[in-house]
């Protein structure tokens, strides 16, 4: 009698599964059962001296409406807007201009944007210290120009974390725009000025529409991490500007009140899935382009 064989799908089917198998269980050791537990502790009360207590509660959800933890949230929510506003207004113009370079210069520029990544975080936010404290360079060359006639304060304030941000997300901004503008067909752009537009009129109505999902993608990319970059806000901030990431290491490192961090870290990732949601609905996407 001849074996009968198996269909083909079928063993593609037993591969396929066989292959998605360390990832389901790395997903499930490392993602969904961290999660559940953080979502379990949120629903619990803190202990009178260390950790927590199995019973259930919503102190932790109900004290996020105190004034103290709704200005965290509106200072974290502004200061993230603001600094999507900026990378984008720096990262499109310099995307732009980098995809009309030639192919050297253009590998060139991509790998200067890299290489910022190589480097520690904290190390280079220390250079900003360095450049904006009242005995470094930037206060330094002002006065040596006789511009200021004593330092100015450009460390430890508002503004000081907002560049920060900016330089530390900026990257994240420039590749996905410039990932949209160099799949953009250059022949759209051309039958727009051969119909009468002016180079300007064709940058608003044809490229910027049809680099949307770019833009989008870097707006999403730059927000949500803006939101919890504790150690900008720690280095340049001097701790006085107080966002949602540094009120979770607070609550879990210093107040020891493990609940009500972990019900703000459910309410950043809620966040999250919120704003990848809305942009997933407006763009059309199922991934942030250029990223992933």
């Amino acid at each position: 009698m001849k074996k009968q064989k198996l269909p083909s799908t079928h063993v593609s089917c037993q591969g396929a599964c066989a292959a998605r198998l360390p990832f389901i269980l790395w997903t499930m050791v490392f993602v969904a059962i961290p999660l559940l537990y953080i979502l379990c502790m949120s629903f619990m009360k803190k202990a009178a001296t260390w950790g927590i207590l199995a019973e259930f509660s919503l102190d932790s959800y109900q004290k996020l409406f105190d004034p103290v933890y709704v200005k965290v949230f509106g200072q974290s929510m502004w200061l993230a807007f603001l600094t999507t506003v900026f990378t984008l207004l720096i990262g499109y113009p310099f995307a732009y201009f980098t995809s009309k370079l030639p192919p050297k210069w253009r590998s060139l520029v991509l790998l200067l944007i890299i290489v910022p990544f190589w480097t520690n975080s904290l190390v280079r936010i220390y250079g900003w210290m360095i450049l904006l404290r009242s005995q470094g360079v930037i206060n330094s060359l002002l006065i040596m120009l006789g511009i200021i006639d004593s330092p100015l304060k450009l460390l430890y304030n508002f503004g000081a974390v907002l560049v920060g941000m900016v330089y530390a997300l900026i990257p994240f901004m420039i590749l996905s725009v410039y990932n949209s503008i160099a799949k953009l067909d250059p022949a759209l752009v051309e039958a727009s000025r051969d119909l009468g537009a002016s180079r300007w009129r064709a940058f608003w109505t044809v490229t910027v529409p049809m680099t949307r999902a770019g833009i989008m993608a870097g707006c999403v990319l730059v927000f949500i991490p803006s939101v919890g970059l504790f150690f900008v806000s720690d280095l340049l901030g001097g701790a006085k500007t107080m966002l949602l990431g540094n009120l979770i290491k607070n609550e879990l490192l210093t107040a020891r009140n493990w609940p009500m961090g972990a019900a703000l870290s459910i309410v950043m990732m809620t966040m999250t899935m919120i704003v990848i949601g809305i942009y997933k609905k407006v763009s059309g996407e199922k991934s942030l382009e250029g990223i992933v």
